[in-house]
């Protein structure tokens, strides 16, 4: 997968661009509503409670696309993957960010070490072979009373399944639906699981965002969030 990814890091945005053609929307379209959600998760889950400051992870942070529109939304943001070319130009995208390649299953992080940890349309590369490990690695660095959160592709949104298909790296994907992430979060320990799918309307307006959490239980939306406490 190293070597996959490794290839793609100059070109990964306009392929994903390339993918998405036909929605009529960008990619930062789907960035900017990833983003937004994890910063309502910090404050859903109260990661802030008592004035705390926030350390996050993005696990599979690829060339780091997500975490301009991240910015503010934690104290310190950690971001690793296995692509260490992915890694040198996600760097030097975004300085203020702490980049690590991952070459092992391990994460090279510390036990707790993490608020929150995160992993954005990574799982479906993951061999389903190795999607326990993944996590409970995940579970491993974030600390006691933190929170993991995975977003993925939603297999029941048709566009969402041409967009996939579309994709030069999405060709290895095995998408997972929400009732198997609650499951692999379950099997590892996690607790107060919750799940939601989004990207239903080509729409940012605050009307369109309401109504997508509205219909949030329902398998519509392009992509869907789980996450859950430690």
């Amino acid at each position: 997968m190293a070597e996959l990814f490794d290839s793609y890091k100059s070109d990964y945005g306009d392929l994903v661009e390339g993918s998405i053609r036909f929605s009529g929307l960008k990619h930062n379209f789907f960035l900017i509503a990833k983003a937004d959600l994890l910063r309502r998760l910090v404050v859903e889950r109260k990661l802030r409670q008592g004035g705390a400051s926030v350390r996050a992870l993005d696990v599979g942070c690829g060339v780091g696309s997500l975490h301009p529109y991240l910015e503010g939304a934690f104290e310190s943001l950690d971001g690793c993957d296995v692509s260490e070319e992915s890694i040198l130009r996600a760097g030097q995208d975004n300085p203020g960010v702490t980049y690590t390649t991952c070459t092992t299953p391990s994460l090279p992080y510390g036990d707790g070490a993490f608020d929150l940890a995160f992993a954005s349309c990574v799982i479906h590369h993951v061999p389903p072979a190795s999607w326990l490990d993944f996590f409970r690695e995940m579970r491993r660095v974030v600390r006691p009373g933190g929170v993991a959160c995975i977003i993925e592709h939603n297999p029941y949104n048709l566009l969402t399944r041409l967009a996939v298909f579309r994709c030069p790296f999405d060709q290895d994907a095995v998408l997972l639906n929400a009732a198997k992430a609650m499951s692999l979060f379950q099997k590892t320990g996690f607790r107060d699981i919750r799940s939601e799918h989004f990207l239903l309307l080509p729409s940012a307006r605050p009307f369109a965002r309401r109504l997508e959490r509205l219909l949030a239980p329902l398998p519509l939306g392009a992509q869907y969030s789980c996450s859950a406490h430690v």
